[in-house]
């Protein structure tokens, strides 16, 4: 089983309510492949670098899981017959990239319970 990152920009003229259901719909179509998500980010609005679809921002999206190599190509057809997505990047993740997500994230971790205290 390899570890992968999706990142996915979502069209913006969906409320905050469509956007999580359309997150939430990939998401279980990776349960339902049989992948498992090691973490997932919202990354809000931001700009785009360039319009697209006449669109200049766009609501990031990013999941990180393990999966087999088949379940790729299933999902990538499911981002691209969606509509509401305007691109997406699936990218293997090798050992050191996968070091690399871990130390960030108990870093965060570790800097959101020094702040609680």
């Amino acid at each position: 089983m390899n570890q992968y990152e999706t990142v996915f920009i979502v069209t913006p003229v969906l409320s905050e309510d469509q956007m999580k259901e359309a997150v939430k719909k990939f998401e279980d179509h990776l349960a339902k492949a049989g992948a498992e998500i090691v973490h997932e980010e919202h990354w809000g609005m931001r700009k785009l670098a360039y319009p697209i679809q006449k669109k200049s921002t766009g609501f990031y999206q990013l999941i990180e899981y393990k999966a087999e190599g088949d379940v790729i190509a299933d999902l990538e057809t499911e981002l691209k017959r969606d509509e509401r997505i305007l691109r997406f990047l699936t990218v293997k993740l090798d050992k050191h990239a996968v070091a690399y997500n871990e130390k960030k994230r108990r870093k965060a971790q570790e800097k959101a319970e020094a702040q609680e205290a």
